[in-house]
């Protein structure tokens, strides 16, 4: 990686420090290190790490990967999003070199955090409660680089990278088990309710866990992607995803949102669903933010009717349709809280004009497109938290919702299907809050269905089908394959809510890679192996120094 990344780290402390803490209310001392932070200067210490430090990762790559990639999500003018959607990335693709820089700083940011806690006059309790924030976030980063790119560049160092910046990566296997570490640390040491709003807590770090373990048991499996179609995943990390959303779902105080679609509003960030969630600095623009604004907004609304002010989808950034014959016919609240569909009324936005109709008298193209609509809240006019090229609205990262899916699907594990009466409550729970008919008996696709329509354009949809293919490669090969990105019907919506193609109108025939075996690594940013020359030669075994929790659910 190259040098200028490890120094921003270090920039992005100081100035993150003095201007992104305000949405936990804490005053910041940026003045303050090792031995003369007191318990009462820690929250601001920790505060950055919720937001400034993802800003590259979070700008355009949250959703261009994990919904673009996933096909989700269409954009063909947008070099954001297509280079994904339509299989053409390279290392030259921008956002790849942007992730990578963000996800890098973070980590490092949260080494000097660590450092500086373990250094400070607090208590041994309170620096394990910080500390185990820290690794929370930092593990969070670790698992995108291993879902990502596979092997990655390991450090828990904040000096190291700087003094030595041309190092082996790690194999992927040694990411992942770096980033479980961390989370188990922060499920064992973080407090089981946090405050002020928007921190995690030890059940945040639990329901990662049953993500991690998830993912974890098909790489187990597969020997490490040496049979990426063995078929099966390994029974005892399983065991561990069931037990860690067990943990969650038996004690936690978090719950389902009553409606789904209040999820994404300004004034419900940190709801009780929101289980780890980025948080952005309301009310400032992008000019006057430092990087603590959420830019989604500006990328996705359709006109300036929507957000005063810049507003780049247009026609071209909306639901390819492949995405929206996902949609049974009955799903009309989620399909309406994530995408714009010609008659479709939002009275949370344009209020003072009696709220937004969706139609051709608002977007000329509305009876042929269907534009995005989660990410999307207004304008200052409608809330003053919002502002030019800042959303306000947090960005989710974790949500009860996927825990409860996390555990229905440990408990299918490697059966063709299941019928056990836990499994089917929680994965109904989900359904049925949207006014869906519960399921009596489910299967991989059944959850496959179910997570990509409850966190389309939540970022997430990507990683679903990694981790299918650490152990059912060529399923997922199959799968991609068939959503047949190369073909763009121009006309999804003939009339309100009539999710069906025209007939009589020609798709948009585009020229698009094919997925294979190579599709579930990213290339390395081709600047970052040009500063590295290590990165394109094999990784190399990490060695682990602390000893593994194994008390974890005792």
């Amino acid at each position: 990686m190259k040098k200028i990344i490890v120094k921003t780290i270090f920039i992005a402390y100081m100035v993150s420090m003095a201007s992104c803490s305000d949405f936990l209310d804490i005053s910041p001392q940026d003045q303050m290190s090792g031995s003369s932070l007191s318990e009462d200067n820690l929250l601001s210490l920790t505060a950055p790490l919720y937001n400034r430090v993802w800003y590259g990762f979070n700008e355009n790559f949250y959703f261009g990967l994990g919904d673009g990639m996933a096909f989700n999500l269409v954009g063909q003018y947008s070099p954001y999003i297509y280079p994904y959607s339509d299989l053409s990335y390279t290392g030259l693709t921008g956002s790849l070199k942007d992730a990578w820089a963000s996800l890098y700083v973070i980590i490092q940011q949260s080494n000097k955090v660590i450092k500086s806690i373990r250094e400070s006059a607090a208590s041994e309790e309170t620096k394990k409660q910080f500390v185990a924030e820290a690794r929370f976030i930092r593990g969070t980063a670790y698992w995108y680089l291993a879902t990502v790119w596979g092997s990655a560049i390991i450090s828990d160092d904040p000096a190291s990278l700087v003094q030595n910046p041309i190092v082996n990566t790690n194999p992927q296997k040694d990411v992942y088990e770096f980033a479980i570490r961390d989370m188990e640390y922060a499920a064992k040491y973080l407090p089981a309710t946090t405050s002020p709003a928007g921190r995690v807590n030890c059940y945040s770090a639990f329901g990662m866990l049953s993500r991690f373990y998830l993912d974890y048991s098909g790489l187990v499996a597969s020997n490490y992607g040496e049979d990426p179609n063995v078929g099966t995943r390994d029974q005892s990390y399983l065991d561990l995803a069931k037990r860690a959303a067990e943990k969650v779902i038996a004690e936690s105080s978090f719950k389902l949102m009553d409606n789904y679609s209040d999820l994404f509003m300004i004034e419900n960030n940190n709801n009780p669903e929101s289980m780890f969630s980025l948080q952005w600095v309301p009310g400032l623009s992008y000019q006057n933010a430092n990087g603590c604004n959420n830019m989604h907004q500006a990328y996705f609304a359709f006109g300036s009717i929507v957000t005063g002010g810049d507003a780049w989808g247009g026609g071209g950034t909306g639901c390819p349709y492949n995405m929206i014959a996902e949609y049974e016919e009955n799903d009309t609240v989620r399909r309406k809280a994530t995408w714009m569909g010609n008659g479709d009324h939002y009275p949370e936005i344009n209020k003072a004009n009696g709220g937004l109709t969706y139609d051709e008298q608002t977007f000329s193209s509305a009876p042929q497109w269907i534009s995005v609509k989660k990410g999307i809240t207004g304008s200052s006019k409608d809330n003053p938290d919002i502002a030019e090229r800042n959303s306000a609205l947090n960005t989710i990262m974790l949500r009860l919702a996927e825990v409860y899916l996390n555990y229905a699907e440990a408990i299918l594990g490697n059966n063709a299907s299941t019928d056990d009466p836990i499994a089917l409550e929680y994965f109904n729970k989900v359904r049925t809050r949207t006014g869906m008919s519960a399921k009596n008996s489910i299967a991989w696709e059944d959850l496959r269905h179910e997570r990509r329509i409850e966190f389309c354009m939540e970022g997430r949809t990507w990683y679903d089908l990694v981790s299918r293919s650490y152990y059912k490669q060529q399923e997922v090969i199959n799968y991609i394959n068939a959503q047949d990105r190369g073909n763009r019907p121009s006309y999804l919506f003939t009339a309100p809510y009539d999710l069906k193609i025209d007939p009589d109108r020609d798709p948009t025939e585009l020229a698009v890679g094919t997925a294979n075996t190579n599709s579930f690594r990213l290339p390395f940013p081709e600047s970052e192996s040009v500063q590295n020359p290590k990165l394109s030669e094999p990784p190399v075994s990490y060695t682990f120094t602390e000893d593994k929790i194994i008390d974890l659910f005792e």
